[in-house]
């Protein structure tokens, strides 16, 4: 992978914008609410001098319109005034709360731990203390911040979602285009060798090569045929899933190395499922050339179908060194492979086949040092 320093310090600096951004909204924030708080201060030492002139008032029996509309307009700020006897008075409170001694002394430890009491003296004396929370509008505003962060995260993950699945689709495009372009260009070479071998045959020489000839040919159609079907959708037809899976088997069997012990088990004769025949073959030669891989070109592999209600698992079992457990998941993304050659995309290609194409599943069902089963399930056809 080819390091680009352009795109790195071009990253670098949007993440420090970013920051900068949210810092100073953050820090916009902040002064805002202590602005606010010292205001609502203000608006409270108002109340508490009118209410001092109101307890001048029940003495005097003078007080003024102006004190009567500043008590009266407080309707916000949640407040209690302990008078000096040790009555309470609350407002802006729910009266039923306002009775339980429990519920006033939890809050005047709260409403202290909010804000500053304020004391209520007269020529000396002291009449009152005045307990007062924050205000609605001054918790909301509390709390923007944390709101206003989700909302930022949740809009950078809307973009990064966005692109990372428009990048993925871009690849996608891309290897869709590759490989029938690679399927183009096989199919011009392909046409002459039939000819030739047709020639061959007209010719008289030895049969059984014209016959191993015509085998590699059809092995290079159905190669073509795969390439072709990536990146569109491929038809399904309805196919006994025992005799697909026992003639992919019987394939890689007579190519594959003797050294390799092959069994195939089947607790059915016959299920029908859809199917497309070459990209099927491809998943199994897929899984199977893995597990001879797993297994350094020496040991055993299994192929068992099992019904399984709706569905049919197709197991292909090996007797490899096995898959890490942390790994079992990620064995499936492209360019994961152990590998010294290779681009690592059997694996995905397996899951691209049968999860979107067939619409089944396949993971690995175990893996150890006794060897690695993976399994494949797809839904009958019923």
């Amino acid at each position: 992978m080819e390091f680009n320093p352009k795109k790195k310090t071009s990253n670098f600096i949007l993440l420090a914008i970013a920051f900068a951004i949210v810092s100073l909204i953050l820090w916009n924030t902040n002064s805002f609410f202590k602005k606010f708080k010292e205001e609502e201060r203000l608006k409270m030492e108002i109340w508490a001098t009118a209410q001092s002139e109101l307890l001048q008032y029940s003495e005097n029996m003078d007080m003024g319109n102006l004190t009567i509309k500043v008590l009266q307009n407080n309707t916000s700020t949640p407040m209690i005034l302990v008078n000096k006897d040790g009555s309470v008075k609350t407002n802006n409170m729910s009266e039923e709360s306002a009775k339980d001694s429990l519920y006033i002394q939890r809050n005047i430890q709260k409403f202290e731990s909010e804000n500053t009491p304020i004391f209520i003296d007269q020529q000396g004396e002291h009449l009152a203390t005045l307990y007062y929370g924050n205000s609605e509008v001054l918790n909301k505003l509390k709390y923007y911040p944390i709101a206003l962060l989700l909302i930022i995260l949740l809009f950078a993950a809307v973009i990064f979602f966005f692109f990372k699945t428009n990048k993925a689709s871009e690849q996608n495009k891309l290897w869709a285009g590759m490989a029938k372009e690679t399927a183009h260009q096989i199919g011009t070479p392909l046409s002459s060798l039939l000819g030739w071998n047709e020639l061959l045959k007209s010719e008289r020489i030895n049969p059984e090569i014209t016959k191993e000839i015509a085998k590699d040919i059809g092995r290079l159609e159905t190669i073509t045929e795969r390439f072709s079907k990536i990146g569109s959708l491929p038809e399904l037809k309805e196919v006994d899933i025992v005799q697909e899976t026992k003639e992919a088997y019987e394939y890689l069997k007579l190519r594959s190395s003797k050294l390799i012990h092959f069994s195939f088990n089947s607790k059915i004769d016959k299920l029908p499922v859809l199917l497309n025949h070459a990209l099927y073959n491809w998943t199994i030669e897929n899984l199977v050339k893995n597990g001879i891989d797993a297994m350094k070109g020496k040991g055993s592999i299994a192929i068992d179908i099992i019904p399984a209600g709706k569905y049919v698992n197709i197991l292909i079992a090996d007797t490899g060194g096995g898959i890490p457990k942390s790994n079992h998941q990620s064995i499936f993304n492209p360019g994961v492979t152990s590998k010294k050659r290779g681009w690592g995309l059997g694996l995905s290609l397996v899951k691209r086949i049968v999860e979107e194409y067939h619409k089944g599943k396949v993971r690995v069902l175990s893996s150890g040092k006794e060897g690695t089963i993976m399994q494949i399930s797809l839904k009958v056809n019923k």
